[in-house]
């Protein structure tokens, strides 16, 4: 049953509620049987990331993914989930131009995908989308730091806070995000000294990833963590395993045995 009928164990009340209480661990996922092997560990929030416009569809970065891909995903993975909090990335241009647009789409998320939330990117400037939805009933995630959908501004893939002043708009942009009525916020690729005054700066969890340690909880792309993902991975992120070698070896194996005769042997006859 879609997690639209029965209210998943995390809520955005209990992540909110996590803050200062204990770490919270945090995933992407893109199907629906990723989704239920990440739901059964026990992680609390998983993110359909628009990091699937690279990690499934094979674009260069995120800005090509359109709604309706991102709809499909959150829907397969949200039929997956029945515990954890479902967070759906809103794609480059569903909700920059207005809040109405905003609301518009986020609510596609909602009602049609099944999600518990959705997340934007931005600070300051996103105050007003960001208010309008959560006015209007609708959890908002929020983005800060580096931030991929900005990319051809901000010439790629940087560090972000690197001086006082950059640090000071961090601080900023999520009061400025807790304000709106944003229930957390990611912060991504920063000095993990920033981290830890954004997330002293704010009374709501912040999710680090390449933030450092002090952060309220981590997240992850599922692929890196898994060693799945053939392009680049960023230094913050831990490979746990190497399932590209695992899988690897099975479909050559399977590939000999075939042409072998090997397979199926008797035991996989009728």
């Amino acid at each position: 049953m879609p997690s639209t009928y029965i209210m998943n164990t995390w809520t955005t009340t209990k992540i909110k509620a996590s803050k200062g209480k204990h770490k919270l661990v945090c995933l992407t996922a893109y199907d629906y049987t990723t989704a239920q092997l990440i739901d059964a560990a026990g992680i609390q929030l998983i993110l359909v990331g628009d990091s699937l416009a690279m990690t499934m569809l094979g674009y260069e970065n995120t800005l090509p993914v359109t709604m309706e891909e991102m709809l499909h995903h959150t829907r397969a993975v949200s039929r997956g989930v029945k515990d954890a909090l479902v967070v759906a990335d809103m794609p480059f241009m569903s909700y920059q131009a207005s809040p109405e647009l905003a609301i518009e789409n986020a609510g596609r998320f909602i009602k049609d995908a099944f999600a518990g939330a959705v997340k934007l990117e931005g600070g300051t400037v996103r105050v007003p989308a960001v208010k309008a939805l959560v006015d209007n009933g609708i959890p908002v995630l929020g983005h800060i730091g580096l931030t991929p959908q900005s990319i051809n501004e901000t010439g790629g893939y940087k560090v972000q806070g690197k001086n006082s002043a950059e640090a000071g708009n961090l601080i900023d942009d999520a009061l400025a995000l807790e304000g709106a009525g944003a229930f957390a916020i990611i912060l991504e690729c920063t000095p993990p000294a920033i981290g830890a005054e954004v997330t002293k700066a704010v009374n709501i969890p912040t999710i680090g990833i390449g933030a450092g340690p002090d952060c309220d909880g981590q997240i992850l792309v599922t692929h890196d963590l898994l060693g799945l993902y053939s392009g680049h991975t960023p230094k913050f992120a831990k490979k746990y395993c190497d399932l590209s070698s695992i899988m690897s070896q099975a479909i050559g194996e399977y590939k000999i045995e075939t042409e072998s005769n090997a397979f199926p042997s008797e035991e996989h006859c009728y």
